[in-house]
């Protein structure tokens, strides 16, 4: 996973949309215990306060859970991690539906586009390699 952070947007607001991606990608599954603050911050180079923030709004959210002196864990609640799939997923079709329509596609030439892109990534030949969030995993 790229570790590098943007200048543009806080920095523990990107920490958490790469902990929500790994979420709803099944890479941190329900349940999955999550590294300590100074682990997570040393992997991110960010100070740990700054990682306490990100963790500390992803449990408001209720996607993790606090156990006090046992650690912090993914929720359970497949319904929540549905919604946050859902929620990724309409920003990303709203974002490129913005860029085409700035590129001036018109909806009948995004859908072919997209059509052929989805054919061209399943043939394995445009695949991106995936993103791993296995650091972000307490070591067991």
């Amino acid at each position: 996973m790229d570790k590098k952070l943007k200048e543009n947007m806080p920095i523990y607001v990107q920490i958490m949309n790469r902990v929500r991606e790994a979420i709803a990608a099944g890479e941190l599954k329900p349940g999955d215990k999550i590294a300590s603050v100074r682990d997570l911050a040393a992997d991110f180079e960010v100070n740990p306060n700054t990682m306490q923030r990100a963790l500390t709004e992803l449990e408001r959210e209720g996607l993790l859970l606090s156990e006090r002196t046992q650690g912090r864990y993914v929720t359970s609640d497949a319904k929540a991690i549905g919604e946050l799939r859902k929620d990724i997923a309409r920003q990303a079709a709203d974002s490129f539906r913005r860029e085409m329509a700035a590129l001036g596609f018109n909806e009948e030439e995004m859908m072919d586009f997209f059509r052929e892109r989805l054919l061209y990534i399943g043939s394995g030949e445009g695949g991106k390699k995936a993103v791993s969030y296995t650091h972000l995993r307490a070591h067991e």
